[in-house]
């Protein structure tokens, strides 16, 4: 979607307020002994009241209200009842919907509990690259440039990017052009962000694994070489200067 008017803005704003929202909630709630499936649930009741709808339900028939991933599961972690997180592990919730025809997608990992160590470094760089990604965010930047940033962080810090997993164009539906987003720089990406664009713009980084392969489920990613996941999320409206930040980051307090 290329934003028209103030009005598009407006509505994509107010869309964005409530999935973040909805995010910080959800990461307000996650404790030892919940199960992915009472989060989620807890996340659908949220967007409801908030008169939107989930996005993965109505794209594509997603069992779940949104994607939770524990541990090993690098992305669209179906909910369920039997998954129980526990202190330590490393939980993703990924939340995305739509109100009044307009979109936005934003998500967030966290440690459970109170354990800190060793995941800390794997969040901390994944959360720092995106507020870097962030301040760079401009009209007319190379896409890849993305991933180029993406990458760098990642393999001073130690960590891999998943490949096949990345950003995206949204607004009007949860994928739009541009699509591929990617997570490290393809030379052969030769295009440009438009002014007014609406982009989701998404970090990916694993301990081990550089892909991600789907599983029998149709939905749960699983990295190749295993290793633990996180992600971190943001959708945002280009311009020549700063971007306008539609899913504003409100849950800093509770990963650090």
């Amino acid at each position: 979607m290329i934003v028209a008017n103030e009005q598009e803005l407006s509505m994509l704003k107010q869309a964005g307020h409530i999935v973040a929202e909805t995010l910080h909630y959800m990461l307000e709630q996650v404790r030892p002994g919940i199960s992915t499936k009472e989060l989620d649930d807890l996340g659908g009741a949220y967007l409801t009241a908030k008169g939107a709808r989930s996005a993965p339900r109505l794209t594509y028939n997603f069992p779940g209200n949104t994607c939770i991933s524990v541990n090993n599961v690098a992305a669209h972690g179906i909910p369920a009842q039997d998954i129980i997180l526990q202190d330590g592990d490393l939980v993703n919730i990924d939340v995305s919907a739509e109100w009044n025809g307009f979109w936005a997608d934003n998500g967030a990992s966290r440690i459970v509990g109170s354990s800190r160590q060793p995941h800390q470094k794997l969040l901390d760089c994944s959360i720092q690259t995106l507020q870097g990604l962030i301040k760079q965010m401009r009209s007319g930047m190379r896409i890849n440039e993305v991933g180029a940033y993406m990458e760098k962080q990642a393999k001073a810090a130690g960590f891999y990017v998943i490949k096949n997993l990345g950003g995206h164009g949204l607004g009007k539906a949860l994928h739009e052009e541009p699509t591929d987003i990617l997570n490290y720089r393809d030379p052969a990406d030769k295009r440009r962000f438009r002014k007014g664009s609406v982009v989701a713009i998404e970090t990916f980084f694993n301990t081990r694994s550089t892909l991600a392969i789907e599983q029998a489920d149709g939905f749960t990613m699983l990295g190749n070489k295993g290793g633990l996941a996180v992600q971190h999320e943001v959708t945002l409206v280009l311009t020549d200067k700063a971007p306008i930040v539609i899913t504003p980051i409100l849950y800093l307090d509770l990963i650090k």
